[in-house]
């Protein structure tokens, strides 16, 4: 016999129509029927998050260390660019987990790029995996930058 939460959480899936949600605190990750499952590679379809909510918008964040220094090594600099926002988004109370959704924008985008970039995030997000863009660039703000994360969070209001 199933338990009262199994059920409601099949009925759920059943409604969403969803092949993959996760649902963590109110933030909703969905991939929708029809289509593809995007979850090996990193992200989710769709973020959704309740009503009465604090949206975070901090401004993108690259892979330079705090006294301005650029590895040319491209999974340094996006570690630090996760570090980063990690650490703006603590400063307005959020984490990394409350990450719903970001822009990945990345220098001379590859398919060795995109998998460093699915083997951090798999160690960062898991199985809770934000809705995410991909956007390759032919250049960033800074000479050498290689990487930089927009990332909208939410949190309880």
């Amino acid at each position: 016999m199933l338990s009262r939460l199994a059920i409601a959480a099949t009925e759920e899936k059943d409604m969403a129509g969803a092949i993959g949600t996760g649902d963590v605190g109110g933030l909703e990750f969905i991939n929708p029927e029809g289509l593809y499952d995007p979850s090996p590679n990193g992200y989710s379809h769709l973020s959704v998050f309740p009503a009465g909510w604090r949206m975070i918008l901090p401004a993108g964040q690259g892979g330079e260390t705090e006294d301005q220094v650029l590895s040319s090594d491209f999974r340094v600099q996006l570690r630090q660019a996760i570090r980063n926002t990690e650490i703006v988004l603590a400063a307005a109370g959020a984490r990394l987990a409350d990450v719903a959704k970001f822009t990945l924008y990345v220098v001379d985008h590859d398919r060795k790029k995109f998998q460093i970039i699915v083997e951090e995030f798999a160690q960062v997000w898991g199985d809770r995996k934000p809705a995410w863009t991909l956007a390759p660039v032919p250049a960033l703000a800074l000479d050498g930058m290689l990487v930089e994360i927009d990332v909208i969070a939410v949190v309880p209001g």
